[in-house]
């Protein structure tokens, strides 16, 4: 009985230990260390993929850069429904 109760709280203390390091990982993310804004823009919003970012404005428009070069790739205006 007493080796059922160790082998148990080790394996508890085992899978939350795994839990830690798996999930502490996961909050490292990378963010560019400067983004150059076109003139009278204002950013509201950030998001990121793979190989880009893009920062949302407050004019409605996503503005679109590259990751690797930080250079705007894309412009996209939301129009209002």
């Amino acid at each position: 009985m007493t080796v059922l109760t160790a082998t148990m709280i080790l394996g508890f203390l085992t899978i939350v230990a795994l839990f830690v390091m798996r999930f502490s990982e996961m909050g490292q993310v990378e963010l560019p260390d400067s983004i150059a804004l076109p003139d009278g823009t204002e950013a509201a919003a950030f998001t990121q993929g793979d190989n880009w970012f893009a920062v949302v404005t407050k004019t409605d428009e996503i503005l679109i850069y590259s990751r690797v070069t930080g250079n705007l790739r894309q412009r996209i205006v939301i129009t209002p429904q």
